[in-house]
Formats: structure tokens, sequence, C-alpha cells
């Protein structure tokens, strides 16, 4: 017993401090572990505290992609004092705030000191392990994903073999099928042809036809029957000439009118300013679609930026990562006229639109409706008067109807009126 005892006590030290160093271990991983911080916590603050309104983890918006920057940055600590306080390091002059400052166009960051370290480390976490799955979910370059390249040995020598097969099958074949017939031959069987019989042969084929043309009604039933359906179809293909009903050209960018006319309820006349005050409902310039789309360039349940938005950035110059343009390489976008009109009809959009009260609907069709645009009505005199007939005039709180009226009441109490007091000095009276 003593000599156990003995052995006990001069490995107790060891133990103990082996057993320090494992607790130590231990407690240096928990540490660990929570520096790193909880991904589903940190996307709940990522949500909450409004970082969404100018990141996001794989595309710069207003501010930078967070994704690649902050897995290239990795000082946690310079990242929590960036977030918590921005402005402060700016104004202490350190190189990586100004650096990023200046290059952001001097647009500053919001301060969040209510956030602590802790939160912000379960928001790195959180972006960190989002940027890990779009890149795990991005997939592979075709050139990196095919080792080898070309047949191997054995298909190669196996297609020749298969073709010294078929021609040695072939030959064998030729012989055996020459072979039969020098046998029929030699025994007297002859090879007969089929022939055909000259009675197969019709006479006149033409015979029917010659007997119904000898039938004068049948004849002048199918002349009739053929100058009417002629004549039907000269009718109406010299009534709709230049009538378009249905023209759908393909435009250089394919704009979803029923995306933003209809789910999204944009009103027509934000892009459109043009038809409430001037005789052309005008094309919107492309710095409009700029005010929405400087920040959105794809739709919300697609991973990748839309081709179509990325024309428009093509057509000013614009580059999304940096935000800036480029005036040498902005070009117009060439749209596609679908509405026209002959050069002697005179429409204006502001005497229907805001004088007449119509909605764009009436002449344009469901256009909240129309993946693309098309033109929806004839636009033919007849339907064009045909309107005027039906459509009722309000004319309460009109200031062109009630113009018309006091000039009215002045022609009743036998006052001079002046053709400007009809809107005779108009500018569109004369120059249109």
């Amino acid at each position: 017993m003593r000599s156990i005892s003995l052995i006990f006590k001069k490995f107790s030290g060891s133990v103990l401090l082996l057993a320090c160093f494992t607790v130590l271990g231990f407690t240096a991983k928990a540490q660990g572990d929570a520096a790193k911080g909880d991904a589903a916590k940190g996307e709940a603050l990522f949500k909450s505290s409004g970082c969404t309104g100018c990141h996001k983890i794989d595309q710069r918006m207003t501010g930078p992609a967070l994704g690649p920057v902050m897995t290239k940055e990795t000082d946690d600590k310079f990242l929590t004092q960036w977030i918590q306080n921005n402005q402060a390091l700016i104004a202490a002059k350190e190189p990586r705030a100004v650096s990023i400052f200046t290059q952001y166009n001097q647009a500053g960051m919001p301060a969040f000191p209510s956030l602590q370290d802790a939160d912000v480390a379960n928001i790195l976490a959180y972006v960190r392990a989002e940027w890990k799955k779009e890149q795990a979910a991005t997939p592979a370059p075709a050139a990196a994903t095919a080792e080898a390249s070309g047949p191997s040995n054995l298909v190669v020598f196996g297609l020749i073999g298969v073709i010294i097969l078929a021609f040695i099958i072939i030959l064998v074949l030729n012989r055996v099928v020459a072979t039969l017939e020098r046998l029929l031959s030699k025994g007297g069987v002859p090879i007969i042809e089929e022939e055909v019989s000259e009675e197969a042969i019709p006479v006149d084929r033409w015979a029917t036809v010659k007997k119904l043309a000898k039938n004068k009604k049948l004849v002048f039933f199918i002349l009739f029957c053929g100058t009417f359906a002629l004549g039907s179809w000269t009718w109406f293909a010299l009534w709709n000439t230049n009538v378009h009903t249905g023209y759908q050209p393909v435009q250089p960018i394919k704009f979803p009118h029923d995306l933003h006319a209809g789910i999204m309820k944009i009103e027509c006349q934000y892009c459109h300013s043009g038809a409430f005050k001037s005789k052309n409902a005008s094309i919107p310039s492309l710095n409009v679609c700029m005010n929405c789309h400087k920040t959105i360039d794809r739709t919300l349940s697609s991973k990748t930026a839309s081709p179509e938005i990325q024309k428009i950035y093509d057509a000013l110059g614009y580059d999304p990562q940096t935000q800036k343009y480029d005036s040498t390489k902005a070009r117009p976008i060439q749209w596609i006229r679908i509405h026209n009109l002959p050069d002697f009809a005179y429409f204006n959009h502001s005497q229907h639109v805001k004088v007449g009260g119509l909605k764009c609907q009436t002449c344009h069709g469901p256009v909240e409706t129309m993946k693309e645009v098309y033109q929806y009505s004839p636009l033919t005199m007849k339907w064009c008067i045909q309107c005027h007939k039906r459509t009722d005039i309000n004319m309460k709180g009109n200031a062109y109807y009630e113009n018309m009226i006091q000039v009215h009441d002045l022609i009743k109490r036998g006052v001079k009126v002046t053709p400007a007091q009809l809107g005779g000095i108009e500018c569109g009276k004369c120059h249109y």
C-alpha cells in the first residue's frame, strides 16, 4: 500500500497540471465560439437594425456588398468600432476608416451605439455564413469540372473494331448473295422481275373533270362564290389598310407594364408626364428609371441581376459597383413607336386627359395587364367619332367648359366676343 501511495503522490502533480490545461483549453474554445457569434441572432439584428436599407450580402447598394468586405477584412475589432461609431474613427484619421469614407463618395454611415460587441459579432457571423452559402451555391466553371479531355484509348479502339467488324460482315454477305445467284442460274431457275401491265394505266385521268366542266350551273355557282369571296377579301384588306391593331414590335428593353403599372401600381403619368400638360405623352428619360433602379437591379426571387435593367446601366454608362456614370459610354435607347397616327390627324393628350378627364386605358387598353405594350385600339376615324358620340362631358369644375359657358352667356347678351376668349391664342392652335 505504501508503494501505491508513493506512486500516487509522485504523479498527482502531473495529473493536476494536465487537468488545469484541459479546463483552460475548453474555456478558451468556449470563448472563441462566443467570439464567432450566433448567425441566427445576427440575422434578426441585421434585419431589425435597418441594415437592409443600405446593404446586401452579395451586391452593392448605397453601401458596399458586405459578404466580400467582411470576408476580406478579418479585424473584427475594427469592424465593431466602425459599426458602432464610424464617425469617431474618421475624425481620429484611422487610415482604413478614411479610405472607406473616401471610396464611397464621403457618404456617412449611421452610428449604432446601441449594438454591443456581442451583437456586432452575431451580425458578422450571419454575413459571413450567408456569403459562404452564396459562394457554395455558385456553380463552378465548366472548364474546372472537366478534368479529362478527349475520349479514352479503349473507346477509340472499340470504335475501330466495330467498323472493321461491320466491313467484314458486309463482304461476307456480298459473297453469299453472289453464290446464291450463281446456284440459281446453274439450276435453271429464272429470276422473274415484276412487270406493270398496260391495262392498269388509266386512259384519261381528267375525264371526270371534263365532265363536270360541261355542267353550266355548277360552273356558274363556282364562279359566283369565287367572285364573292375575292371581293370580300379585297374589301376587308382595303378597309384595314394602315390599321395596326395588335401591333407589338420588339423593343430594345422588355419593359413589363404589368409589373410596374399593375403589381406596383405606379401611375402612368409618373413616367409619361407629358400626357397631362402637352400634346405628346412623351417617353420617359432614363434618369426616371434610375430613381428606383439605382438600388434595384433584380427581382426579389432572383439571385442574379436582371439583363433588362443592365441595358439601362449600359445606356447611361453607369457602373453599379462604383455607382458612377461614364458619359463616354452612354448611348440612347432606340425605342420603336407603337401608336402612330397619319400626319393629317391632330391629337392632343392634354385635351383628353386634363380637360376630358379620360383614363389612359380608354385608348391604350388594359396596360396594367400587358407584359409588353401593344396597340389595343384601331385608332381609326370611325373609332374616334364613335367615342366622341358616346362619351358624356362633365362640365362641373372644368375650367375649359366653364369658360365656354361664360362666352356663350356673353354672346346671348350681345357682348363682343374675340377668338382669344375662345382659346385662339394658344400655341397649339397653330403650332403642332
